[in-house]
C-alpha cells in the first residue's frame, strides 16, 4: 500500500512537470487540458469527478480518526483538516474571482453553516490560537463536501477556457475583489501580490494543481506522526 501511495506522488509530481510545460504552447492547450483533470481529479476525491484513479484525498482520510484529523502534532503548524480547509479555500479564491469573474462556492448553499465556522479568509497568517480553533470547531463531512463542490467547480471553469486565456493575466479588479470579500486578510496581503504577477497559465499550476500536492504531503506527514 505505502509503495502504491509513493509511486502516484511521485506520478503527480512529474505530471506537475509535463502540465508546466504543455501550458507553455497554446497549441498543446487541449493536451493540458486532459493532463491539468487528471492530476486535479487524482488531487480531489475521487467521487468529484466520478473517477476511479487514484485519489490522494481519499488515501489521506483512510483508516484517519477524528481525533487525528483534529489534532496539531508537536512542533507543527497545521492539522490535517486546516490543511484540507485552506486548499479548498485557496483554490475557491482564485479560480472563481481571478480565473473566472464568477462567486465563491464558500457564498453558496450556506456553506458556513453546514461547516459549522465564521472563517472567510483562506487561513494564511492565522494564529496558531486560530488554527486550533477552527481545526477543533469545523465538521468533517461539510468541509470535504465544500472541497468537492470546489472542484467541480474549477473543472467547469477550466472547461470553458480558450488558449488564448492562457497568458492572460490577472484582473488587478479582481484582486481588490479578493481583498473585499475578505478572502485574504491583510496581514496575509502577500499572496494577492503574488497572483498580480501571475497569468491563468500559472494559476493553473499554483494553486489550482501544485497547492493541493504540498498541503495533502504535509497531511499524510502529519498522519503518520504520534
Amino acid at each position: 500500500m505505502k509503495e502504491g501511495l509513493e509511486a502516484n506522488r511521485k506520478l503527480c509530481l512529474k505530471q506537475q512537470t509535463e502540465l508546466r510545460k504543455k501550458l507553455q504552447n497554446s497549441y498543446q492547450f487541449e493536451e493540458a487540458k486532459d493532463l491539468f483533470f487528471k492530476q486535479h481529479a487524482m488531487l480531489h476525491t475521487a467521487q468529484m469527478a466520478g473517477s476511479e484513479s487514484f485519489s490522494l484525498e481519499d488515501e489521506v482520510f483512510d483508516n484517519l480518526s477524528e481525533k487525528k484529523a483534529r489534532r496539531i502534532p508537536p512542533n507543527s503548524e497545521h492539522s490535517i483538516l486546516w490543511n484540507i480547509w485552506h486548499i479548498a479555500r485557496i483554490e475557491d479564491v482564485a479560480m472563481n474571482l481571478l480565473v473566472s469573474t464568477s462567486p465563491q462556492v464558500l457564498h453558496q448553499n450556506h456553506w458556513l453553516q453546514e461547516l459549522k465556522i465564521d472563517v472567510l479568509d483562506t487561513g494564511n497568517a492565522m494564529s496558531p490560537i486560530q488554527i486550533a480553533d477552527l481545526s477543533k470547531r469545523i465538521e468533517i463531512q461539510a468541509l470535504r463536501a465544500y472541497r468537492m463542490a470546489v472542484g467541480r467547480k474549477t473543472r467547469q471553469i477550466v472547461k470553458e477556457l480558450q488558449a488564448g486565456d492562457l497568458s492572460r493575466k490577472v484582473d488587478p479588479a479582481r484582486l481588490v475583489q479578493v481583498k473585499q470579500q475578505g478572502a485574504v486578510v491583510e496581514a496575509a496581503t502577500s499572496i494577492i501580490e503574488y497572483w498580480s504577477k501571475r497569468n491563468i497559465a500559472g494559476l493553473l499550476l499554483m494553486p489550482a494543481t501544485r497547492h493541493s500536492l504540498v498541503h495533502l504531503n504535509e497531511s499524510f506527514r502529519l498522519k503518520e506522526k504520534r
